[in-house]
């Protein structure tokens, strides 16, 4: 069992790696906080294999904490280490701004050579991280984090504010800097003479690029169109936007469009994957009865029982699949194929369809004909 401390493990990069840490059963997490003392720190300090330093202040209210909370509390954490004899490995997360003659800056860079020379002077490996913006879920809005607040902002129809749409940043996800962080803890024995360890790779986005992106994911509830999610940075994004949507705000309404028939909702949409919709269909009731040159679907009864018929356009012989809710069948629809589904038991049939290209009604693909 290997005893892992964590100092400012109640901030951001903190709670995720603790998470992280939690699930794992050869691991004990010590968490150290702003509200814990220097006691506390020493005790738990004393007892650590490993320690991901993660600590430090950038928004203080006065400059001199700056040198306090940086630099000040990690000449602390290497006094403990000393004063008990203690070889610990340490990750310390830093920042790109340790590159910068600011007050923010140079207390980074500080505690950064204080670390190095621990390392150095004991005979273990320490890892400085240089970090540019982590986003992802549980940072602070309306903080130090520009996505953070702007998915906070406009999931709440809060203004954002943009001084240089044309200016970009570099981000880096927090999953993949914890990754790297396990990675690292996992394997610091292994020799290392990096005087920085590389960061997890970043993505260069333009502001104005992202704040589109944030509006898109918050228009999707409208549109019903999610942004393509094939590219990471997308998918990361739109992970972090829903953490930040209200809590009384999570779910979103269908437009059922009813007939007849039963009713029909569209659910997803995709500029490159097509749709989803889902309908109620009545017993004795039949869909469809239409075909398409180039647009395919998927059918898919997940209630009720019910047959989808097909017959060639140019023929007349008519092909059947039953399908069943209790026995999940997806069926194809071939284009050059007219097709129906007809609800053959006694209760309502529930489908899911899915096309693979979006409905357009200036060129809708779809042809009225009697299977």
């Amino acid at each position: 069992m290997k005893t892992v401390l964590v100092t400012g493990a109640f901030g951001f990069i903190g709670r995720n790696l603790v998470a992280t840490l939690d699930r794992r059963e050869d691991i004990e997490v010590l968490k150290i906080g702003s509200k814990h003392s220097l006691k506390e720190l020493e005790e738990y300090a004393i007892k650590a294999d490993f320690i991901f330093h993660l600590a430090g202040v950038n928004r203080p209210v006065n400059i001199e904490d700056f040198t306090s909370g940086n630099l000040g509390y990690t000449e602390n954490l290497i006094e403990i280490l000393n004063k008990n004899n203690k070889k610990t490995p340490i990750v310390l997360s830093s920042s790109i701004q340790a590159e910068q003659n600011n007050p923010y800056g140079t207390s980074k860079f500080a505690a950064e050579k204080a670390v190095s020379n621990y390392g150095i002077s004991v005979g273990v490996n320490t890892f400085i991280y240089r970090l540019p913006n982590v986003f992802g879920k549980w940072s602070k809005p309306n903080y130090n984090s520009v996505v953070a607040t702007w998915c906070y902002n406009i999931s709440r129809n809060i203004s954002i504010q943009i001084n240089d749409p044309e200016a970009e940043i570099s981000l880096v996800y927090i999953d993949e800097v914890i990754e790297s962080f396990i990675n690292v803890m996992d394997n610091c024995e292994m020799e290392n003479e990096k005087n920085y360890t590389d960061t997890p790779r970043s993505f260069k986005i333009k502001l104005k690029d992202l704040e589109a992106s944030i509006k898109n994911f918050k228009n999707s509830r409208n549109t019903l169109v999610i942004s393509d999610l094939e590219k990471d940075f997308e998918r990361f994004l739109y992970s972090t936007y829903l953490s930040y949507l209200p809590e009384n705000d999570f779910g979103y309404d269908l437009e059922m469009k009813h007939d007849n028939r039963g009713w029909l909702a569209e659910f997803i949409k995709t500029k490159h994957s097509g749709q989803v919709f889902i309908s109620r269909t009545k017993p004795g009731i039949t869909r469809g009865n239409h075909w398409h040159h180039t647009k395919v679907e998927k059918f898919l009864v997940i209630e009720g029982e019910a047959v989808v018929r097909f017959r060639q356009i140019e023929g007349d012989q008519i092909i059947e699949y039953p399908v069943i809710g209790e026995s999940l069948k997806v069926i194809d629809i071939p284009p050059g194929y007219t097709h129906s589904i007809t609800n053959t038991g006694l209760g309502d049939v529930i489908t899911l369809f899915w096309a693979n290209e979006l409905f357009n009604p200036d060129k809708p693909d779809t042809y009225y004909l009697e299977v």
